[in-house]
């Protein structure tokens, strides 16, 4: 069985380690920064780095790749749609790639960015999400390069996945993103005993990683688009009756980028 580990980074990246304990093989995803992975490397010189996967260009998930590459034997997959120096294998929609034993599946999920991709593993027990900045705990990415249809379907793409998926998002914004879905659904009372669970955890300065699919649809504003509490929220903000969907989805993003 793999094991995650969260490598912090920044002021609240994760870099994810993907630990292979009988191959003793290592893979990483969006190592914005070497210096957190060669460190848990030297530490444990039992492992070799293996893979690193890349969902988007940006540079607190690509800062570490040419450090990574000169310091070890690793294999760099990236999306294809994007420019991304370092990358050795480019990845489209539809591909399936193979590391430490197990078939990940390739998802364009434009919004965040155009080129965005996401890495579904389709575990029978414990299928397992890598969503960058895609889809986050009680949240989405804003809007830098793709449009809210975009992200929108990108979003219920990724909602349709197991409820038993494990989520691992690149991001500790849990505690804001559910601050904001309460005020979206503040009778959601899944969102509430979410939010109390989450200040622990933060107060304790542990991580609130790695959600769930299931979680997700029930705290989560950005999947929630068809819900009549959240499409009467979003109304009221825009002053005006909105529908269903990509409508309301955007008009929730839009005020989350102000609040």
């Amino acid at each position: 069985m793999l094991e995650f580990l969260a490598l912090p980074a920044f002021q609240d990246n994760y870099i994810w380690l993907i630990l292979d304990p009988q191959r003793q093989e290592a893979a990483v995803v969006d190592p914005g920064d070497a210096v957190p992975v060669i460190t848990w490397l030297g530490r444990h010189p039992e492992y070799q780095l293996r893979h690193v996967l890349v969902t988007h260009h940006h540079r607190d998930h690509t800062g570490g790749l040419a450090t990574l590459k000169a310091a070890t034997d690793c294999l760099v997959w990236g999306p294809a749609a994007e420019s991304i120096s370092g990358v050795d294998r480019q990845l489209k929609d539809g591909d399936q790639l193979n590391i430490l034993g197990k078939t990940l599946q390739v998802y364009a999920v434009p919004g965040h960015t155009l080129g965005h991709i996401a890495f579904y593993c389709d575990e029978p027990a414990e299928p397992w999400l890598l969503s960058g900045d895609t889809l986050f705990a009680g949240g989405c990415g804003r809007l830098f390069e793709g449009t809210a249809e975009q992200m929108h379907a990108s979003l219920e793409r990724l909602a349709a996945l197991p409820e038993a998926t494990s989520v691992y998002c690149a991001h500790e914004y849990t505690q804001a993103n559910l601050r904001f879905a309460r005020a979206v659904e503040p009778e959601n009372n899944d969102i509430k005993v979410r939010l109390e669970v989450v200040d622990d955890l933060r107060a304790a300065g542990r991580i609130t990683l790695p959600s769930s699919i299931g979680l997700e649809r029930r705290t989560n504003p950005f999947l929630r688009s068809t819900e009549p509490a959240v499409i009467a929220t979003a109304s009221r903000q825009q002053n005006a009756p909105l529908s269903a969907g990509v409508e309301t989805f955007a008009a929730i993003r839009g005020w989350k980028d102000g609040f």
